[in-house]
């Protein structure tokens, strides 16, 4: 026999009591049992009607007529017309019955936790008995049993205890002597006086249960509204799946910890009698769902689940005077026990020097008074400390039989939780090894599930979230790239890299579950008003796992929210060179956050676009090497100008030439004037360990004195042209030495200086065309020949293509 029992949900319009009928006839020739819920929805109206009527206010009137109009308009909907008039009159009683109850409450004043459980008992009443009528006519031998006259409790109204005994007696007569499919109400019993009482929470579930140890059954089926036992709560982990089995021990685990499918009373009858419990969806018949027996075959997952408990506060009480004090934790727990303080979890230092605790917050001034109270001497003395209270917690726990077979999970999931950034206030970890929970602030415990969730069961995929500002030419290519490589960093690399904000200097989008790349920036035209500081703050109050801030600007308004973003957890790449070639103190001050905080800040791209330069030089410095001298050609505008420009020619069509293929700024004085290749040749002597600023180099300017200030770029180029003799002669010069003229930044001795000179065929410099970038870097190790790392050192597609390598790097890192 088995045992079949379906929510509110399933039953909350009768398009779905339609739905659940057919589920019920495949089953009908094996005679189940079938336990109802109230329609969805209607025992928190009982409940308000009660408020209301107790308040003397009488609006539960109103809602007392739309709950017998809804009741009415179900049977009229599932019955024919033929056979409605005794069941509508049979509704019309029960709510006139349910009126009198009201009314006697408006009038008293009282509504005492019998009457309420009185009221609350009509829902599963009306529509066991609706849908029974229902099952009926649809050609089914079937019958209504109100389970109060088997379900034999005690009187603890609210949540009332069963007489196992007398209930499986009483229940066992009734089916031996009822040979039709018994519909019954769930969630009610009754005194063995007559009175009325409900079970608990969850209690048509605990219902089901209870009919099921009794008759022995060989299968409780839970049918709700979602497919089974998931892995994590789906509105919080949007890549949560349901788990195929779990253990009894499993899911009570869960259950206790938050997870809403099952409670742990609807378990034990079934644990004593080992029947096993499926969990089905209505809306989703065809699916297996979760199966939770003694036994689980799901030997591959080292954990079933991970769940949490919301608005927990956590009270720490200590003092050296509980050190060796027999009797403290004793007195502590029958002080919360005497205020009907439930305790979640508990944590103790073995020095005994502190015991810590975890409530629910409702409770939590409550507890420290009492425990004050009780320790009014020791507190007085000294011996302990006045109580701490930390509000806004939440408790994570991982839950799963297979941890005691795998060591090294309390690492993996504290190390996925400190690499987010998700800090731990107190753990707990029972001797079975079957639950390890941690507190954690109410503000992280989205992200701590997410980040849990992916390091034990997505441990060979990880979700990056990138937050992307700017979206000029280089942030059009990068969004490309991702386009372009999405399923292959999915496929080869398990890596989805997924944009959930994105801004340019107008507009602003967020999505947290991720925007199309290739239709990000037309999406971003409809978003709000861009607002650089509500950016930041919404991209800190998402609290996103794997979150990455990606400048794809020259803004260094954008720079100054840096530090910040890095102190939040949150990675950073970029190649806006304006932070790191700022002050030391700002550059120093970056590089400290991201170490702190254990988060990576990549700029590869802010000297030779994608070339490996910065990375390289780095390598070379952690594995022992240092660095002698750099020469290096790192504009690649400057590069293109002057291996274009031959004697002969004039410098300023050839620059003008190189303005109109895109090479250079809008204003080509900001190429000209050196600044750029200075903050390049800044940052790279500063990540060889020198302490240097801005203005400790000097730099050649080629702007001449006549063509700075403010002007238009067409005065500028008009004014240019005055200076082509000069120009030219230094062209002619060098070919007549058979040199070249390069735009060069020189490291040496601890000094740096930027100048036109010219280089013969010997060096690397004289063979450099086009926009290449050339570096050589002089070290310990490569002293006698140097090392050299050329290649484009311009253009959109290479800088975004570095951009993108950084943020697969923090991928990686995020994947270990």
């Amino acid at each position: 026999m088995k045992i079949l029992k379906f929510g509110g949900s399933s039953v909350s319009k009768p398009e779905r009591i339609r739905a659940v009928i057919d589920i019920l006839k495949p089953y009908i020739p094996n005679q189940p049992a079938i336990v109802f819920s109230a329609f969805g929805g209607v025992t928190d109206v009982l409940i308000n009607m009660a408020h209301a009527a107790l308040a003397g206010n009488q609006e539960y009137k109103t809602q007392l007529q739309q709950l017998e109009t809804r009741h009415l308009e179900a049977v009229r909907d599932l019955i024919g017309v033929h056979q409605q008039s005794g069941i509508i009159a049979q509704v019309k009683f029960t709510c006139n019955e349910l009126e009198d109850v009201l009314h006697g409450v408006y009038l008293v004043k009282e509504c005492t936790p019998r009457t309420l459980d009185y009221i609350m008992s009509f829902g599963e009443r009306l529509s066991a008995y609706i849908i029974a009528e229902a099952i009926k006519d649809a050609g089914i031998d079937a019958e209504f049993l109100d389970a109060r006259t088997v379900v034999r409790t005690d009187r603890n109204f609210g949540y009332a205890r069963i007489d196992f005994e007398t209930t499986n007696n009483l229940i066992q007569q009734h089916f031996s002597s009822h040979k039709k499919i018994q519909v019954i109400t769930g969630f009610i019993g009754s005194t063995p006086a007559g009175e009325t009482t409900t079970i608990g929470r969850s209690g048509s579930d605990y219902t089901a249960a209870i009919f099921a140890g009794a008759l022995k059954a060989s299968t409780l089926e839970i049918w709700t509204d979602v497919d089974g036992m998931m892995t994590a709560d789906p509105r919080k982990v949007k890549k949560a799946f349901t788990v195929k089995e779990m253990t009894y021990v499993e899911a009570m685990e869960l259950s206790h910890f938050g997870a809403k499918v099952i409670f742990p009373a609807t378990m034990q009858p079934a644990m004593v009698n080992q029947i096993p419990i499926l969990i089905k969806n209505t809306f989703n018949p065809g699916f297996a769902g979760t199966r939770i027996s003694s036994q689980s075959t799901s030997r591959n997952l080292i954990i079933k689940g991970i769940s949490s408990v919301d608005k927990i506060s956590l009270l720490n009480v200590q003092g050296s005077g509980m050190m060796g004090v027999v009797g403290v934790s004793s007195r502590l727990f029958a002080t919360l026990a005497k205020e009907n303080i439930n305790v979640i979890l508990i944590s103790q230092a073995s020095s005994e020097h502190s015991i810590c605790f975890a409530i629910e917050s409702a409770v939590a001034l409550r507890a420290k008074e009492a425990i004050e109270r009780e320790f009014q001497f020791e507190i007085h003395t000294r011996a302990m400390d006045v109580v701490k209270v930390e509000t806004d917690m939440a408790i994570v726990a991982i839950v799963g039989e297979n941890m005691k077979h795998n060591p090294g999970t309390s690492g993996r999931m504290f190390s996925a939780l400190g690499r987010s950034g998700v800090n731990v206030n107190a753990i707990a970890q029972g001797s079975s090894e079957l639950n390890i929970s941690a507190v954690v602030h109410q503000q992280d415990i989205t992200k701590a599930l997410n980040v849990l969730h992916e390091a034990f069961f997505l441990s060979d995929r990880k979700v990056v979230n990138v937050f992307l500002v700017g979206t000029g030419l280089i942030g059009k290519s990068l969004l490309a790239m991702m386009t372009k490589q999405y399923q292959q960093l999915a496929a080869n690399h398990h890596l989805e890299v997924q944009v959930v904000g994105i801004a340019n200097s107008k507009k602003m989008l967020f999505a947290p579950d991720g925007l199309p790349h290739q239709q990000a920036i037309e999406l971003m035209e409809a978003g709000e008003p861009m607002n650089l500081n509500t950016f930041v703050g919404t991209m800190l109050s998402l609290n996103l796992s794997n979150s990455i801030f990606v400048d794809c600007t020259s803004s260094e308004e954008v720079t100054e929210h840096y530090e910040t973003i890095l102190s939040s957890n949150i990675s950073i790449v970029t190649p806006n060179k304006k932070a790191n070639s700022g002050t030391l103190s700002k550059y120093q001050s970056l590089k400290k956050a991201a170490q702190v905080r254990g988060v990576k800040f990549l700029y590869e791209t802010n000297v030779g676009a994608g070339l490996p330069v910065i990375n390289t030089l780095g390598d070379l410095l952690i594995s022992g090497d240092s660095v002698i001298g750099i020469e290096a050609v790192l504009s690649g505008t400057l590069n293109y100008i002057f291996s274009t420009f031959q004697p002969g020619q004039k410098f300023s069509e050839v620059v003008k030439d190189a303005k109109a293929k895109g090479y250079t700024e809008p204003d080509p004085r900001d190429d000209l004037n050196g600044m750029d290749v200075a903050r390049k040749i800044l940052i790279l002597a500063r990540e060889a360990g020198l302490t240097l600023e801005l203005n400790d180099i000097k730099v050649e300017n080629l702007v001449p004195e006549d063509c700075r200030g403010e002007m238009p770029v067409e005065k500028f180029f008009e004014q240019l042209a005055m200076h082509n003799a000069y120009f030219e002669k230094l062209a002619h010069d060098a070919a007549t030495r058979n040199e070249k003229l390069r735009y060069m930044a020189v490291l040496k001795g601890g000094k740096t200086s930027i100048k036109l000179g010219s280089v013969n065929a010997q060096h690397p410099f004289y063979s450099l065309s086009g926009s290449d970038n050339i570096i050589l870097l002089t070290t310990e190790r490569y002293n006698e020949r140097p090392m050299v790392i050329r290649g484009p050192g311009a253009g959109a597609e290479v800088t975004a293509a570095g951009v993108f390598a950084d943020i697969i790097r923090i991928g990686n890192y995020a994947n270990n």
